[in-house]
């Protein structure tokens, strides 16, 4: 096997190399949650993501749901069609705006998220089996200020204003 092509000079800083490792967290973390979530509980992925989504965040509408997860519209719909047909899922209200259609869990919804929990909370635990608690904290402490940049990014980037180092 070749090695991998380094990345030009200007580009290879510590942030860079840093997302590069926040990406792979980002795309690792599927198969424990696929294996060890989705396929006992008899779920999807995104199906999961969006139940998790709902029980932490509330009422969301489709396409809070398409921003937060970063995923195309399409699944996310199909998602919501599939907790729908499963009753997991009902619709909500907004009072401030008639025209916006959320959705949030129902009561089946509910119980099938407490579920789920002991199969998230095994997972958890398997993945965070070597951080004592003090670098566990820690590193929802950063996890959160993350979080806290991507969705600053992200209104910024759909107002047309850049952050960071011009």
């Amino acid at each position: 096997m070749d090695a991998p092509v380094p990345a030009p000079e200007n580009v290879e800083t510590e942030s860079y190399r840093l997302l590069v490792q926040l990406l792979k967290l980002g795309s690792f973390v599927n198969g424990p949650m696929k294996d060890g979530v989705c396929d006992p509980c008899g779920v999807s992925q995104i199906e999961m993501k969006v139940l998790m989504a709902l029980a932490g965040e509330g009422d969301l509408a489709g396409h809070d749901l398409v921003e937060i997860m970063g995923v195309p519209a399409m699944n996310v719909s199909r998602a919501l069609a599939a907790l729908r047909e499963h009753g997991w899922i009902e619709g909500a209200r907004d009072p401030d705006n008639r025209r916006r259609r959320p959705v949030r869990l129902s009561e089946a919804g509910w119980t099938k998220y407490r579920e789920m929990m002991p199969a998230l909370e095994q997972v958890a635990s398997a993945l965070l089996a070597d951080l004592s608690p003090r670098q566990q904290r820690e590193f929802a402490a950063v996890a959160d200020r993350i979080i806290a940049s991507m969705a600053d990014w992200i209104t910024a980037h759909h107002a047309g204003v850049k952050l960071g180092p011009q």
